[in-house]
């Protein structure tokens, strides 16, 4: 150990010293540990020196920290654990290459993703202000609301006002907003919803002002954000279309435009991983593991990896399950043989999704769609194999639901300290194996 202890900010002139206190000609190798994002123009200014920029997973570098002071963590010790670990623990270090948050792709679908989940929050709460005044308002605008029904709610929430404007003024409004797409029939069901709320609640049985109002706060706040989501997924699919000119992941099945892009950004560089293995285990979808002597069981998967990764690849695989037959007769053999929920099987028909894309990624070949002797198939091909061959009986999906519902009820109404069954139960109807 050198030294040790010296302090410096992340700027160019106390960067320069502390480069020049290094010994001359001596090879540079920059431990850190991925602490938000501050660790990004640093990489990046010691890479530029020639040092080699390694990383350490955060859970790892905590683990060996209370090795050496369980109760203690300072930045001092931190910097001699951080130092140490080429020597403690070589094979947990990670070259890193890339810009990490700095990568506008990564960055990009990461925020839509956060925009995504807002405008869903807020269309709840809209939901649960439109219960206030009755039913038929959800059923007139329809459950998965459209920007047309949010621009209306910011302009008229209020059913005495929607009862004055009456069903030929609504009627023209929706046609021009939607393109004829709506008309006079989603017209009369708004006049309708806004008479069955006066006769439930009376002419002055609610504010009704105020109430509009609220609507038309998260009616707004939905529809900027649905623009934002629609101007972000212009700019994210021309920034997957530069880091995947050959759309290698887009050929994969069950991914679009949108998943494709989320996937290639997430993964980043398909090289960085030492092994397809590697790649699973950064998606967070393998299960636990805990295996000593003659025992040996697994949980559900671990989750420690790229959760915006974990979300596109699970969305893609249960659409890829219809397509791909060899991914089809997986996910029934998962369903009818071995007993396992429809989200369990999706789990693991992602990581195998996963492996076949960064493998397409690796060779820079697209996906290949092939039947279970291997040859190759069009995409309608493989629907029609799956939608004759590989359907689930409508009694295991009864089984599985029937199975969740008790498990759940188990897991409120059970005795302290039981949060899950310890045995399968033997109703499930199984399918004898081809």
């Amino acid at each position: 150990m050198l030294w040790s202890g010296y302090r410096f900010r992340t700027d160019v002139e106390d960067l320069e010293t502390l480069w020049a206190r290094l010994p001359d000609g001596a090879e540079i190798v920059v431990v850190m540990e991925p602490t938000r994002n501050a660790w990004v123009p640093l990489a990046a200014w010691f890479r530029r020196q020639g040092a080699t920029v390694v990383m350490v997973p955060p859970e790892q570098s905590a683990d060996l920290r209370a090795y050496y002071a369980k109760h203690t963590k300072t930045d001092r010790l931190d910097a001699q654990l951080l130092a140490r670990l080429p020597l403690l623990h070589p094979d947990g270090l990670h070259p890193e290459t890339g810009i990490g948050p700095g990568d506008p792709l990564k960055r990009a679908v990461k925020i839509r993703v956060g925009l995504v989940h807002r405008r869903t929050t807020c269309m709840q709460r809209l939901d649960a202000l439109l219960e206030i005044l009755g039913p038929a308002w959800v059923d007139a605008l329809g459950s998965s609301m459209t920007q047309t029904a949010f621009k209306f709610l910011t302009r008229w929430a209020n059913p005495h006002q929607v009862r004055r404007i009456g069903r030929a003024r609504l009627a023209r409004w929706f046609q021009k907003e939607t393109r004829k797409q709506w008309g006079e029939q989603h017209a009369e069901a708004v006049v309708g919803a806004a008479e069955a709320t006066l006769a439930l609640w009376g002419p002055a049985g609610l504010d009704y002002e105020a109430l509009a109002a609220d609507i038309a706060v998260e009616a707004t706040l939905a529809l900027q954000l649905s623009q934002q989501i629609a101007d972000l997924d212009d700019r994210i699919f021309d920034m997957y279309c530069e880091a995947d000119p050959q759309q290698i992941v887009m050929s994969a099945p069950g991914v679009g435009k949108i998943l494709a892009a989320q996937i290639r950004g997430r993964i980043g560089d398909p090289s960085r991983f030492t092994s397809l293995a590697a790649a699973r285990s950064f998606s967070g979808l393998i299960p636990r593991k805990n295996s000593s002597g003659l025992s040996d069981s697994a949980g559900g998967p671990t989750k420690q990896g790229d959760a915006c990764l974990r979300q596109a690849l699970f969305s893609a695989a249960d659409a890829a399950r219809k397509t791909d037959p060899q991914l089809a007769a997986r996910y029934q053999r998962l369903m009818c043989q071995t007993g396992r929920h429809h989200s369990s099987a999706l789990c693991t028909i992602a990581t195998v999704l996963l492996t076949r894309i960064v493998a397409c990624m690796r060779s820079g070949t697209a996906y290949q769609l092939r039947d279970l002797d291997g040859q190759p198939i069009s995409r309608e091909q493989g629907r029609a194999i799956v939608t004759q061959r590989y359907q689930i009986p409508a009694e295991i999906r009864d089984a599985r639901r029937t199975i969740s519902k008790a498990r759940s009820a188990q897991r409120i109404s059970g005795p302290a300290g039981q949060t899950r069954s310890r045995h399968r139960s033997k109703t499930t109807p199984v399918l004898p194996s081809a």
